[in-house]
C-alpha cells in the first residue's frame, strides 16, 4: 500500500510539473534602430578691452584682450568656426560704436595677432572634427589699434560666431 501511494505521489509530481507540450514554434526578427545627428552647439565669452586711453596709455600702444568660443559637437562633427565682421563694420574694418565715433579693432586666431579671424574657408578657423562630445575652447585674441582719435563714450559691437558642421 505504501509503495502504491509513493507511486501515485511520484506520478502526480511528474505530470503536475511538466508544462503543456507544444507541437510548433514561430519566430520573427525585432528591428532596433536609432539615428545620431551630427550636431554642434556654440557659446562665447566676451572680448572685454576695458579702458582705452588714446591720450597716454594707448597713444602709441595697442590695447589687447581675449575672449573665447566654446563648441560642443557630436563625435566627427565640426569643421570651421567663423566670426563675422560685426554690426558696425565699414568694408572689412571691424568697429565698435560709441556715438558719434567708432573705435576700430580686430580679432585674431593666434596670440601673435597676425592671423585675422573672419568667415569662410580662407578666414574662418579650421578645426579638427570632434573626437568626443567634450566642449572645446578656442581663444579669440582681440586688439584695438593705438592712437585712435575718439571721444569719451562706451563703445560696443556684436560679432556673430558660427560653427560649421
Amino acid at each position: 500500500m505504501q509503495s502504491r501511494r509513493l507511486g501515485l505521489i511520484v506520478a502526480a509530481l511528474i505530470f503536475g510539473c511538466s508544462g503543456p507540450a507544444f507541437a510548433q514554434t514561430a519566430t520573427a526578427n525585432l528591428s532596433i534602430s536609432a539615428t545620431v545627428l551630427g550636431t554642434c552647439s556654440i557659446s562665447t565669452t566676451a572680448v572685454n578691452f576695458g579702458t582705452y586711453d588714446p591720450v597716454v596709455a594707448n597713444a602709441a600702444t595697442a590695447l589687447d584682450s581675449t575672449g573665447s568660443v566654446v563648441v560642443t559637437c557630436t563625435k566627427g562633427a565640426g569643421t570651421r568656426i567663423d566670426l563675422d565682421l560685426g554690426a558696425h563694420t565699414s568694408g572689412t574694418t571691424r568697429r565698435m560704436l560709441g556715438a558719434p565715433d567708432f573705435l576700430t579693432y580686430e580679432l585674431y586666431q593666434d596670440s601673435g595677432r597676425t592671423l585675422v579671424w573672419g568667415s569662410g574657408v580662407i578666414a574662418g578657423q579650421t578645426i579638427t572634427p570632434a573626437l568626443n562630445t567634450a566642449p572645446r575652447t578656442f581663444t579669440v585674441f582681440g586688439r584695438v589699434a593705438a592712437g585712435q582719435n575718439v571721444g569719451a563714450a562706451s563703445y560696443t559691437d556684436t560679432v556673430v560666431a558660427t560653427i560649421n558642421f
